[in-house]
């Protein structure tokens, strides 16, 4: 028994307990291919200056350190970087010179069915594909600077590319200029995290058939066509901000064919739209801020059983438009600048409902080329009318307890939002005045055009 138990330990005691720390200067004899060669699981190999061997593989468990300088260059021949071991760490490198190629999805970082892989703290300088990650598990990628190239976009791919991945985190990174800042597709239980995407030409975040995932403070500005969310539930966006995502197609936020899905905390501000509902079930949208948008919220008539409350609607060309009813779908305890309502008993919300979807919003859904007409008396007339006798809008369309003040956590809206807010208790504000007064003036208004032509030279 005694004897066993020693040769036991001898086995245990006789195999590799240190792992070994390689410095590899470029330029000097030998190449880092070799180096790699030569590491066992668990080495670290530090590399300082520029390394410009062709495409660079890591076939086992590693340390890659940056030191002085350090670049990883492919020199335009393949992947710069190819990971396709377990538990591989790249740090501190910039990596540039992978081939373009809109047939193989060539890239700076490339990581094949892999677990465990972390790239933290990289510059990745005009490559096609930035980060590419195919098949791996566990993943992260943090603290990345990822640029592309601006201008036409056969010269630039994804920037942090995801592909039948799961458990990752992408995290504290930043993208610019290239076709989706992030792309996942049946990517699952994943969290995106603090990261800034910037004019890209396509969408900033841009993810398909990826399911139990979760989105979470992170800026998406100027991008050609905002953030798009495709085919796939159970998903979290929290406290994005949604910026300047211009254009005739753009939105802040696309969401199409999700179920069960939170909107909540997030900032959308002076995007074309933001953001789009489309065939939606179950979605909560809650304390959001829309604000100086073109439409704040478009919420398709496909959309079924999706909530809307304590959201704060300020400075938009349109608070909500539509494309016909929406009778499964509710809006309860949001605030709206154009309220124009009153609180009686001072409960801080309206005694009245409000109905945010306008005669003049459904005609631009019908015939976008009516909006040349937005600033006209007419249509503001027209709108005044039918929020006071509701014919045309549809009947679900309105919220039966407005806020009368914005969310006590959403106070950074506009200047005239903050007027509202900070009117003394005991004088009726902008938002409290009653409907009949609307009524007086648009009878005051016929009053006087009709005088106006029965008297020409009065």
């Amino acid at each position: 028994m005694r004897k066993g138990l020693i040769l036991i330990l001898a086995c245990v005691t006789g195999g590799p307990l240190v792992a070994h720390s390689w410095t590899y200067r470029a330029g000097t004899s030998g190449t880092l291919q070799q180096v790699i060669g030569k590491a066992t699981a668990g080495d670290t190999i530090i590399v300082d200056g520029t390394v410009s061997e062709g495409s660079i593989h890591v076939d086992r468990s590693l340390v890659l350190l940056g030191g002085t300088d350090a670049v990883i260059d492919g020199g335009g021949k393949n992947d710069a970087l190819r990971i396709t071991a377990d538990d591989v760490t790249v740090k501190g490198f910039t990596i540039r010179g992978s081939r373009r190629s809109n047939l193989d999805d060539m890239a700076g970082i490339k990581v094949n069915e892999c677990r465990g892989v972390v790239i933290s703290d990289n510059f990745v300088d005009q490559c096609f594909f930035a980060i590419y990650l195919s098949g791996a598990k566990d993943a992260l990628i943090e603290g990345n600077t990822v640029l592309g190239e601006p201008g036409d976009e056969d010269h630039m791919a994804n920037g942090i590319h995801l592909w039948k991945c799961s458990n990752a985190t992408i995290r504290n990174n930043r993208i610019e200029y290239h076709r989706d800042g992030i792309y996942f597709e049946f990517v699952t239980d994943s969290h995106i995290i603090g990261n800034t995407s910037l004019h890209n030409l396509r969408y900033g975040l841009h993810f398909m058939f990826s399911h139990r995932d979760a989105y979470e403070d992170n800026h998406f500005e100027d991008n050609g066509a905002g953030v798009a969310v495709m085919f796939s539930k159970e998903i979290a966006m929290r406290r994005n901000h949604f910026v300047a995502n211009r254009g005739a197609s753009a939105y802040g936020l696309l969401l199409k064919e999700i179920n069960d899905g939170e909107i909540i905390g997030n900032t959308f501000q002076d995007n074309t739209t933001g953001i789009m509902i489309d065939g939606c079930n179950r979605i909560n949208v809650h304390d959001n801020e829309f604000r100086l948008n073109g439409w704040a919220l478009r919420l398709f008539a496909n959309a079924i059983d999706c909530d809307f409350r304590g959201n704060t609607f300020a400075g938009n060309t349109f608070d909500v438009s539509t494309n016909g009813s929406l009778i499964p779908n509710t809006m309860n305890g949001n605030y709206w600048d154009r309220y124009a309502g009153y609180d009686l008993d001072r409960d801080g919300y309206g005694d009245v409902p409000h109905r945010p979807l306008g005669f003049f919003t459904l005609l631009v859904e019908m015939q976008p080329y009516a909006m040349v007409f937005s600033r006209s008396l007419f249509v503001s007339l027209l709108d005044r009318a039918e929020r006071l006798i509701p014919s045309l809008t549809p009947e679900s369309m309105k919220d039966d307890r407005p806020l009368m003040r914005p969310p006590a956590s959403l106070k950074k809206g506009t200047d005239h939002v903050e007027e509202k807010q900070d009117a003394p208790a005991g004088k009726v504000t902008a938002n409290e005045g009653s409907s009949g007064g609307v009524l007086w003036l648009l009878v005051g208004v016929a009053f006087l055009s009709s005088i106006r032509y029965l008297f020409p030279h009065g």
